[in-house]
């Protein structure tokens, strides 16, 4: 019963974050998660993880202090990641790289489409770099909005508190 909550909402979201590059295998591949404790309340539809969070999925890596997953009677998803910072990695397809990202919370919710890292959130694929205080994604139109601290409250990652993106020429991209 863990596995089917945790499995359509974890990785959906983290996946969300780079969908046309993530390694396709990843997805065909076990869930591992390991944490200091886990709790499913079968009522609520509704699992929880706390203490130094490890999921793992193929090359998809997540690090939190807590993950919260939970379906509502619709069957749409919600999930909850929190910690200082969560932090996700994956391997993308035909050989572009490590796309890797951070922030003090990552939500995700089925019923919009929608991915959100909010607190010092950043990720970055290559040279390329995003940094602002709110990262979403929304994994229906595949449309990344970035906020800086003055609009959204939360604290940015860019120095300035105002979002920062660079982007490598393609001539001039590597991959790691």
């Amino acid at each position: 019963m863990i596995q089917k909550i945790c499995k359509a909402c974890v990785l959906t979201a983290f996946f969300a974050t780079a969908p046309a590059y993530a390694l396709q295998s990843d997805s065909k591949q076990p869930i591992q998660i390991e944490a200091d404790q886990g709790s499913l309340d079968q009522n609520n539809q509704s699992t929880t993880f706390t203490g130094n969070v490890i999921i793992k999925q193929g090359t998809l890596n997540i690090r939190a202090g807590s993950v919260n997953v939970s379906r509502n009677d619709k069957g749409e998803q919600f999930m909850k990641a929190s910690g200082s910072p969560v932090r996700f990695s994956q391997t993308l397809d035909d050989n572009k790289g490590t796309v890797n990202g951070q922030a003090n919370n990552v939500t995700y919710s089925s019923a919009i489409n929608l991915v959100t890292l909010t607190g010092n959130a950043k990720v970055q694929r290559g040279g390329d770099v995003a940094e602002g205080a709110v990262i979403t994604y929304n994994t229906k139109t595949e449309v990344y909005t970035i906020n800086g601290s003055s609009k959204s409250g939360a604290k940015s990652a860019a120095k300035s508190g105002r979002v920062s993106v660079v982007i490598q020429p393609s001539s001039t991209q590597k991959t790691k």
